[in-house]
């Protein structure tokens, strides 16, 4: 057995710890570069705090999904400003979005040179300006993950700027900075920190430390994103969502993925579909395609076992089977109200290049098992 572990270099979770990011951020210079959502509006109880410290903030809005175009400029106005560090306070877009521009304040080049897939490739040569995220729903756990999900609008696709060192300095949760979420965000990003919990868990890159972790998070997760859903000021089950997204980057930081984020990938370049959306209406296919071809090609995989023991932490049944286990999550998804993704734009004549798009993902990668371009078609045609 071999397997590494990487993450932030601190993490600092609970309640109230957003007071704690200007004394931290003090020590990385005096010239900050502030990401945030569409608004200030969740960054500016921070920014006094920023200010009260001495310390200069020039903010970045990233108004939705991070493109190429809109990172390329906040790359160009953190080098002009000779800003000293980042922050990224927002959702997952906005996390990702601040990943990138501290890799770019300190290396050469734009991001289509380090893009996976449609891009050079080029490794990091340099480490990135400091870095602190600090994530304000709880899904993506982008805050502990060293990738960062840019859509190109001229491909017509999402992939990844990936390296070791795109790690956060500090991350930063605080689940207080989760209960304004709306039900409709609280929903899409909780069921993806579920599939990234699930698909690490059966992944064929798992293993024991990523194992406890998923477990523990996909337990948390049960229990609680419907909870959130229908009360958000629920606290003790916001802060369990807070804990699943965080466990969910760690686990997808250190195993892989699978085929609903191979889907999901290209997906997001051409709906307009969040993406916590996408992996909800794909995931409960995806278990059924897998288990289905795993019981025909590889009965002997330990992923097998994997799929009941998930079903029997959702269910909390101690007999239950993978069967159990995918019609407890379009149960969820359907108390969630996840709408069909043929609203969001997606017709069965997409389904040739997304499937030969997700081919290439490298999420698609660590499924436990390799599905025929027929079978993701089926999961397709399932989901719209």
């Amino acid at each position: 057995m071999r397997f590494e572990f990487s993450t932030a270099k601190r993490i600092i979770f609970g309640p109230g710890t957003i007071e704690e990011v200007a004394p931290l951020a003090a020590e990385m210079g005096h010239r900050s570069f502030v990401v945030a959502g569409h608004t200030l509006k969740r960054a500016a109880g921070l920014l006094e705090q920023l200010n009260k410290q001495g310390i200069e903030c020039l903010t970045f809005n990233v108004p939705g999904e991070p493109t190429t175009t809109i990172v390329l400029k906040g790359v160009q106005l953190a080098r002009q400003a000779e800003c000293d560090f980042v922050i990224g306070i927002g959702g997952g877009s906005v996390i990702d979005t601040g990943k990138v521009i501290a890799a770019l304040m300190t290396n050469s080049g734009e991001p289509m040179d380090y893009l996976e897939v449609i891009g050079h490739g080029q490794a990091l040569s340099q480490k990135p300006a400091p870095y602190i995220a600090i994530p304000t729903t709880s899904g993506t756990g982008a805050e502990v993950t060293r990738n960062a999900v840019l859509g190109s609008l001229e491909h017509g696709v999402k992939v990844s700027m990936r390296s070791p060192l795109m790690l956060p300095r500090v991350s930063v949760v605080d689940p207080v900075l989760t209960y304004s979420m709306p039900p409709t965000v609280t929903a899409t990003t909780g069921l993806d920190a579920l599939t990234h919990l699930m698909e690490a868990y059966v992944s064929n890159k798992t293993n024991p430390l990523t194992d406890s972790i998923c477990r523990e998070g996909i337990k948390r997760t049960a229990r609680s994103l419907r909870l959130t859903y229908e009360d958000g000021s629920n606290k003790p089950a916001r802060e369990d969502m807070s804990l699943a997204s965080l466990f969910g980057g760690l686990a997808l930081a250190n195993a892989k993925l699978g085929a609903v984020h191979g889907l999901a990938a290209p997906l997001g370049g051409i709906s307009f579909a969040p993406h916590g959306l996408i992996c909800a209406r794909l995931l409960p296919h995806v278990m059924e395609a897998n288990v289905h071809s795993l019981q025909t090609s590889a009965p002997s995989s330990p992923a097998l076992a994997r799929y009941d023991e998930v079903a029997q932490i959702l269910t909390g049944t101690n007999t239950a089977r993978a069967a159990d286990g995918v019609a407890w999550v379009q149960d969820l998804c359907a108390a969630l109200k996840m709408p069909s993704l043929s609203k969001f734009g997606l017709e069965e004549k997409n389904f040739p290049t997304v499937v030969a798009k997700a081919q290439k993902a490298s999420s698609m990668k660590g499924n436990p098992i390799i599905l025929t371009d027929e079978e993701l078609i089926e999961i397709l045609r399932k989901a719209i």
